[in-house]
């Protein structure tokens, strides 16, 4: 299926995102709803300045409830050990056969530093440097293990090709990681990497590293801008610039009946708001933004955050998702099975058996 004006089809994702919610089974309906509307992925975000359940556990829970959606986890870069961070989000991909993703985000508090006690607080520059570092070698030891190094061979005695893991020897200016990873290589190679590249710091990390960049924004003219300028830096890093998606990211409020968008939301874009740019209208105004948003180039889909989270959802696969598959702007089913292939993105080659590197 193809949408029309030559362009791919949507990619829409959702926040599950819930204050207070602890059980499990908060987060597992909403899940399996974006899952029944044919959504890319859903997200749970974290924050070490918050008190909550830790976003990487709970969509493990999430893992074998679902069967085809995305399942993203902020997993912060600060504070934490790069190693342990690729072996847990290559863990969430093997549970969910390859339906992994990581949001990467900084922690820039003194609070946050304190929880720690190792360093000090440091600038946002210099946290996204660390975090542009740690996606690298997150993506050299997702490959420290090529495809093919386990063996299982039961009458030699040989679990893996010794030859076929590699050691990475990466030095970062806060770190330093030999390897090869503990966990054999992800399903999809390398779990998809999202980055909020709204602010300024980020935007050059999501340029080089992400594989989905999200944009807090208020108009298409401001998305179309910033979505052209993450290609053209993507494309001065070598990378093409098609393999990178730009989500716009709004705050919907959906409200409990149909209704025309309030003055400043709807088709005139949504309005600033202490929570990011905010949309507050009916299902169906909502997918006529998101269809012409997208028709004009401006991003490549829609990262959305219901102000209910159970009231919005429902509507929002309910009557706006269900309104972009009847106008064919969106899928109606998954045809594949991991999320790069929800993307349109394809597997990684393994870097070290591409090249030859040195074990």
């Amino acid at each position: 299926m193809t949408a029309p004006h030559g362009r791919g089809l949507l990619h829409l994702a959702a926040a599950l995102d819930q204050q207070a919610a602890f059980d499990a089974a908060s987060y597992v309906g909403p899940a399996q709803l974006a899952e029944r509307g044919g959504l890319d992925f859903v997200t749970l975000g974290d924050t070490f300045a918050r008190p909550g359940p830790d976003a990487l556990a709970v969509l493990s829970r999430v893992a074998p409830a679902t069967r085809r959606i995305g399942l993203v986890p902020t997993v912060t870069t600060t504070h934490t050990e790069p190693f342990h961070v690729q072996a847990a989000v290559a863990t969430l991909d093997w549970v969910s056969r390859g339906r992994a993703g990581w949001q990467l985000d900084v922690s820039t508090t003194e609070g946050e530093a304190r929880l720690f006690g190792r360093r000090h607080a440091a600038p946002a520059d210099a946290l996204w440097r660390e975090a542009g570092e740690i996606a690298e070698v997150a993506a050299r030891l997702w490959d420290s293990w090529e495809d093919d190094a386990e063996i299982r061979d039961e009458a030699t005695g040989r679990f893996i090709d010794r030859d076929k893991l590699h050691h990475v020897d990466f030095r970062g200016a806060t770190f330093f990681v030999k390897g090869p990873s503990i966990v054999p290589r992800p399903p999809q190679g390398h779990p998809v990497r999202v980055v909020d590249a709204t602010e300024g710091p980020a935007r050059r990390v999501a340029a080089r590293y992400a594989d989905v960049a999200l944009v807090r924004v208020v108009g298409p003219a401001q998305a179309r801008a910033v979505r052209a300028e993450l290609r053209d830096a993507a494309a001065e890093f070598g990378r093409n610039p098609d393999t990178l998606r730009v989500l716009g990211s709004l705050v919907v409020d959906l409200g409990d009946g149909e209704r025309a968008a309030e003055p400043g939301h709807g088709g005139g874009g949504p309005r600033q708001s202490a929570q990011g740019p905010l949309y507050r209208g009916g299902p169906v105004d909502l997918a006529e933004l998101i269809a012409a948003w997208h028709a004009s180039e401006a991003v490549d889909g829609f990262h959305l955050t219901p102000v209910e989270p159970r009231r919005d959802l429902e509507r929002l696969v309910n009557g706006t998702v269900a309104l972009l598959q009847h106008r064919g702007l969106f899928r109606t089913f998954y045809p594949g099975s991991t999320l790069r292939e929800h993307l349109g993105l394809a597997r990684p080659a393994n870097q070290y058996a591409v090249t030859g590197g040195a074990s």
